[in-house]
């Protein structure tokens, strides 16, 4: 017998909502079908505003924006549903990530902020939504960040062999998967640095195969200077966002680099990215025999190819052990939605540092009840 759920995922590229329905009959995990819905630019343009680094905010900005994603996440939701043809009142319950617009998490009082309010889908779709998941970790300890390293942990452990799965969106973590307890952690910029200065010189949105980066040179001094951040030498566990890693802190960096060209900037990002991939799986997975990309690098072959030339290890998309790229993510919060209604802990200490394993979220009753 089916159990289905829905997965709900929009990253740190915010380029738009990726819906998964997830079928885990039998315990087994089946995407059942997928559907993505891009932000209009006015919308990404927006969530940028809203979460630049000490950026003074106005309340009525963030609770106009926060409902309105949160109509769209239910609005995918539903245009997901009639894809398949299936009723809402078939589906167990959703799992919402929100939009990220700020993560904090050190400190005593520190924080992760989503939004795409859950009252909202909840009501649009009469499914009851499971959102806020990061917050609990955050609460017992821990960064909140990276959650879907439990989700790779079920998914992709091979007992035959150690892997590693990057996950490279706007941000790119690693979830390392051997003999020993699961680890993961954010390596640093993915995606979003490469993504923002592609934009900043052609009108696409992001650069197709990599194919503007691999046209240019690395300037090495350029890339030492990137790489010449404290992140980088924090011991995991350890989180970031593009709150840090922002346009102002490339613009520092590039700033004394006047006489380079638009191009060799972006090989210079492309191989930042890859490097400090690399580097943190060969320092902590240094028995990884094979290396599973997923988000929306795993499109960057010229990425691809540059994290292969360095860990000298076969690197592939997720799509060779079955699980397409671009999917992972929304089905990763449909499990974690999963956890949470059976009562399940969501986290994974040795990743996010938490001093406990903690059912995470918050439940938004459907019009069934709590599904």
């Amino acid at each position: 017998m089916a159990e289905l759920y829905i997965g709900l995922m929009s990253g740190t590229s915010i380029d738009g909502i990726d819906a998964g329905l997830v079928d885990f009959a039998d315990n087994k995990i089946t995407l059942v079908e997928f559907h993505y819905q891009p932000f209009p630019a006015e919308l990404r343009q927006s969530i940028q505003a809203i979460s630049q680094a000490n950026q003074a905010v106005l309340l009525l900005d963030y609770g106009a924006l926060d409902s309105l994603i949160g109509r769209l996440f239910g609005e995918a939701a539903n245009a997901l549903l009639r894809k398949v043809g299936i009723p809402a009142s078939a589906i167990k319950a959703i799992g919402s990530h929100g939009q990220t617009v700020y993560h904090a998490p050190e400190g005593r009082d520190g924080f992760s902020l989503q939004i795409g309010d859950p009252n909202r889908i909840a009501e649009i779709t009469g499914i009851t939504t499971v959102a806020d998941f990061r917050r609990r970790d955050i609460a017992a300890g821990g960064q909140g960040a990276p959650l879907v390293p439990a989700f790779h942990q079920a998914l992709f452990t091979d007992p035959n062999q150690a892997r590693t799965v990057v996950n490279i969106g706007g941000i790119a973590n690693i979830t390392v998967l051997d003999d020993k307890p699961a680890i993961g952690f954010d390596t640093g910029p993915g995606n979003g640095l490469i993504d923002y200065w592609y934009q900043q010189h052609h009108s696409g949105m992001f650069d197709p195969s990599g194919e503007w980066a691999a046209g240019g040179q690395t300037n090495q001094e350029l890339l030492a200077a990137l790489k010449d951040d404290p992140y980088f030498d924090l011991t995991p566990p350890k989180s970031t966002g593009k709150e840090y890693f922002s346009a102002t802190w490339l613009k520092r960096k590039i700033e004394s680099f006047g006489n380079l060209t638009a191009q060799d900037v972006q090989a210079t990002l492309c191989q930042f990215s890859a490097d400090t991939i690399s580097d943190a799986i060969s320092r902590h997975a240094p028995v990884t025999k094979q290396v599973f990309i997923c988000g929306g690098g795993a499109h960057n072959r010229h990425l691809l190819q540059l994290l292969a030339e360095s860990l000298r290890i076969p690197v592939a998309s997720t799509a060779a052990i079955g699980v397409d790229p671009d999917h992972v993510e929304a089905i990763a919060f449909a499990w974690l939605a999963r956890q949470t209604l059976r009562g399940l802990p969501g986290n994974l200490c040795s990743v996010t540092g938490a001093k406990a394993p903690v059912i995470l979220g918050g439940i938004y009753p459907g019009r069934n009840g709590l599904g």
